[in-house]
């Protein structure tokens, strides 16, 4: 099985080197300090399996993820516990190392590769699919290295920025690096409506509606026209 180790720590990379050299069923083929760089060796070549740390300056571990189309079998390494769940929403992620990592732990690691993985059906981007959203309670966010967990009863309106999103929720704000129509893929259709080219609302945080506008806690949103019809749609008017 090919595959790479993707670290900004030479230290770690060694590591992790040295517990796949004493496992027959790895082959090492390269070694990465940077995750652009890896990106650009998995455009030449195919790999199997990638060891690779969450934790590097720039470009984070699930931010390389999220850049591949049809990842392959990948092993988070981190000294960072809190990820070990959050990781699980990828498909594509197959187990959880924390450093310092043991040779006994490092060991099943490989026996669960090897198995593959049987969780249920994920897209090919990793992200869970449109029913799997409706049918949980949150979504994580990757803010400054960091992955944030935001309840849906939290989330108030998402706005469009440019190439970010700005997400109100009812206790701050957060800006993400991404676009309204990804986010709204990966929201449930009963909670959210888009009811204009740069807003997306809470359904259920709707205060009033007046002309062209929704009164959402203290901010107020514009309708757009061709959005109207289907917000009108799903009002229980009296």
């Amino acid at each position: 099985m090919n595959c790479i180790i993707v670290d900004d720590e030479a230290a770690a990379r060694a590591i992790v080197s040295q517990l796949c050299s004493k496992a027959p069923e790895l082959n090492v083929m390269e070694e990465f300090d940077s995750a652009i760089e890896a990106i650009k060796f998995l455009n030449e070549y195919k790999v199997d399996l990638i060891f690779l740390d969450i934790h590097m300056p720039g470009f984070t571990g699930i931010d390389f993820i999220q850049t591949l189309k049809n990842p392959p079998k990948i092993v988070m390494t981190t000294s960072d516990t809190e990820f070990a769940i959050a990781s699980y929403e990828y498909e594509a992620i197959v187990d959880y190392l924390v450093k310092p990592i043991t040779q006994e732990r490092f060991d099943k690691c490989v026996q669960k590769v090897l198995k593959g993985k049987s969780s249920g059906s994920k897209t090919s981007s990793g992200f869970p699919t449109d029913q799997e959203n409706a049918s949980g309670e949150d979504l994580y966010i990757n803010i400054d290295r960091r992955l944030i967990k935001l309840k849906y009863t939290e989330i108030l309106l998402i706005e469009a920025k440019g190439d970010y999103i700005n997400i109100k929720t009812q206790s701050k704000d957060y800006l993400v690096h991404t676009t309204l129509k990804k986010i709204l893929d990966k929201l449930p259709d009963d909670k959210f409506l888009q009811i204009h080219r740069s807003f997306v609302i809470n359904f259920n945080k709707i205060i009033d509606i007046e002309d062209n506008s929704v009164l959402i806690e203290k901010s107020v949103v514009p309708i757009s026209r061709s959005n109207r019809p289907e917000l009108m749609r799903r009002l229980n008017l009296l």
